[in-house]
């Protein structure tokens, strides 16, 4: 296969109109948290150059420049539409954005102090190439990926193509991945969905009925659930997970056929 057709014609189309003016509001209400998890993940660490891999519409960037989290940020996307989002928020810290074809990123061995990756492994076709490429252009990457997987999911195939998510991930299944292909894990975190999200696609989204018991019924679903947490510890919480961030740093190359 050329590595021209690495990215399917039918999944670069459906990307290139994606950012064109519709869900603002709830991209960025997931971008506040999904940008939350990357500044905890990273804690004391200081990184000055940063590249996002798959950016989307710049939502996440939007948090981190306003949250003078570094000062240099850099962009790639596969969708147009999503380029010219990112360019027209004219943030302070961003240095360069640029359309890429979802596997060759257009930059130097290490160049990166960080690279990110946020809610876009679960729509790759070739997750290990575009880790090595991560790999080979920054000393470190925060990865985050929703917890899909439970069980009967291939039930729900036709739910999760609609949102492009092709693979599916448990917690230590990425970490598996991530340590085959020469990564180091220095910290992690756990996420269970908050209550204003999912009153947003529930409401929103979804257009349910609002009214007390409604909301009542999340805010008590969502403390159940940090309750058995706090019983159950660490399986109990990955069990309940919504998402998961990583921290990684490269040590060494592939595991694979070493």
């Amino acid at each position: 296969m050329n590595k021209e057709e690495l990215v399917s014609s039918g999944l670069k189309t459906a990307y290139d109109d994606f950012y064109k003016g519709k869900d603002d509001e709830w991209r960025m209400l997931s971008a506040k948290y999904k940008a939350r998890n990357i500044v905890q993940v990273c804690g004391s660490g200081q990184f000055k150059k940063i590249l996002e891999v798959g950016a989307g519409d710049g939502s996440i960037l939007k948090y981190l420049d306003e949250w003078q989290f570094a000062p240099e940020l850099y962009a790639l996307e596969i969708s147009e539409s999503g380029v010219e989002q990112i360019v027209q928020r004219k943030l302070n810290t961003i240095k360069s954005v640029q359309v890429f074809d979802g596997y060759q990123i257009p930059f130097a061995d290490n160049e990166f102090d960080l690279v990110i990756l946020s809610h876009v492994l679960e729509h790759v076709e070739y997750e290990r190439m575009l880790l090595r490429e991560i790999r080979r252009v920054s000393k470190n990457a925060v990865i985050e990926v929703p917890i899909d997987y439970r069980y009967d999911v291939d039930k729900r195939m036709k739910h999760f193509l609609a949102y492009g998510h092709i693979n599916m991930y448990t917690p230590s299944s990425l970490r598996f991945l991530v340590q085959t292909e020469g990564f180091e894990i220095l910290s992690d975190k756990i996420t269970i969905i908050e209550p204003e999200v999912t009153k947003f696609n529930t409401f929103v989204n979804q257009k349910k009925s609002r009214n007390f018991f409604s909301t009542l019924r999340i805010d008590l679903e969502f403390w159940v659930k940090v309750f058995l947490i706090k019983l159950g510890g660490r399986k109990r919480h990955e069990k309940f997970a919504s998402a998961y961030t990583i921290l990684l740093h490269k040590t060494k190359e592939s595991e694979i056929l070493t």
